[in-house]
């Protein structure tokens, strides 16, 4: 391939579609879903303390996309974050 169709093709490429595999941090700029792994890498809890925080209703609420796959809203996440979601230390 010449230099110059390279450096056309990528000027004119599209960024790629949110995945699984790409960064927490960048889903929760672009909006969307976001699954459990992505959450956890956020917010800094563990998986047990998540589910928790859910349940006692002081978490976004998961949103059910199939049987067995469960999401949140990426703006639900980054607004309780941003309200100082954090959850209170353990005595």
């Amino acid at each position: 391939m010449h230099k110059q169709h390279k450096a056309t093709a990528a000027a004119t490429r599209k960024p790629p579609a949110p995945s699984r595999d790409m960064p927490a941090q960048y889903l929760l700029e672009a909006g969307g879903l976001l699954r459990l792994p992505q959450v956890l890498a956020l917010v800094g809890v563990s998986k047990s303390t998540w589910w928790k925080l859910v349940r006692e209703g002081r978490a976004p609420q998961a949103v059910k996309i199939g049987d067995r796959c469960t999401a949140w809203r990426a703006a639900d996440v980054s607004a309780w974050l941003e309200s100082a979601g954090q959850p209170e230390p353990q005595a």
